[in-house]
């Protein structure tokens, strides 16, 4: 199914509206509190492969507003949903247990630390705003799969907003928003770490990275990659491939990006970068070369020229 742009606004009215369609174990937190729920019919990309990414649905639902509850919640056996209201304040990295869907309400905010998927399957996180972090906001690794980070919004971070790593696989990364930030999200843990060959399939659409400096992503070994609508705004650069990896850019809108595609980056060996249907607007050549495996799920593009307002308009957390 197409992920449909909408604002946020939109997002919530339509969740309500097919609230009859959400199994009733969604709805355990009380009534009128379906629009905080995760749309699943909106994943797309490779999160969608491997069985599919449930999050917790079918668990159990619980509200939590501190640290301590919500660390409790989120290391928990079982599925279950992390409903995160207010603000969060963690330190360092925090572990998140398989089959986990962690959604903000009204503005929720996790800062000072991040969140490490260690070798977990199953896991949504949505809706939360990360800021001020110590290390990584969210790290996936340790063969981590079936993973969807959507609709988040990333500032002011020490390290990676959202790193993967360690042979994780089948992820999507969608409809978020970075800003205020240097190094947004590295995939592949280094060029001598080759157990990543044949792993890191992940998907990144429909995010909007805002004067974020580079790594949209910086890519080792994945392939394929792909990175379709996203937008680029006043970036030092938007994709690198290295080390082999194959990378499709396409239906992307850059502005003010010195230089939108890289073959090679550093010392990393080149990698493979296809790119097309991409919409430039004061920005730098892109590079290509080689070419990449072949996108085995269904996905539909929306034009390039529209991506910026479309993104605009819908990425980033309440």
């Amino acid at each position: 199914m197409r992920l449909i742009p909408r604002s946020r606004r939109g997002l919530i009215a339509a969740a309500a509206a097919t609230a009859l369609a959400v199994p009733a174990t969604l709805l355990a937190a009380g009534a009128g509190q379906a629009q905080d729920t995760p749309l699943q019919s909106g994943l797309a990309g490779w999160a969608t492969q491997n069985g599919g990414t449930n999050g917790g649905l079918g668990g159990t639902t619980v509200n939590v507003s501190n640290a301590s509850e919500f660390l409790s919640a989120v290391n928990r056996s079982g599925a279950t949903i992390v409903r995160v209201s207010g603000t969060i304040n963690l330190s360092g990295m925090n572990d998140v247990a398989s089959d986990k869907t962690i959604v903000g309400v009204g503005g929720a905010t996790i800062t000072g630390g991040g969140l490490d998927l260690n070798g977990v399957r199953d896991v949504i996180i949505q809706n939360l705003t990360f800021r001020d972090w110590d290390d990584d906001a969210i790290n996936v690794q340790e063969s981590s799969t079936n993973i969807w980070v959507d609709h988040n919004t990333f500032t002011n971070g020490y390290d990676g907003a959202v790193d993967i790593k360690r042979e994780s696989d089948f992820i999507t990364v969608s409809w978020n928003h970075f800003h205020n930030h240097e190094k947004s999200m590295l995939l592949g843990h280094s060029d001598d770490h080759t157990e990543d060959q044949g792993n890191l399939r992940v998907t990144y659409h429909h995010n909007w990275f805002d004067g974020s400096d580079t790594r949209h992503p910086r890519v080792r070994f994945g392939d394929p990659v792909h990175v379709y609508n996203n937008y680029y705004y006043d970036n030092e650069y938007g994709v690198a491939s290295t080390m082999g990896a194959g990378v499709l850019v396409e239906g992307n809108y850059f502005e003010n990006v010195d230089e939108p595609t890289l073959v090679g980056y550093a010392s990393s060996d080149d990698g493979d970068v296809v790119q097309r249907n991409n919409h430039f607007v004061n920005s730098g050549t892109p590079e290509s070369a080689g070419s990449t495996s072949s996108i085995p799920y269904s996905y539909s593009l929306d034009s390039a020229s529209s991506v910026k307002g479309i993104v605009t308009s819908g990425a980033g957390a309440d």
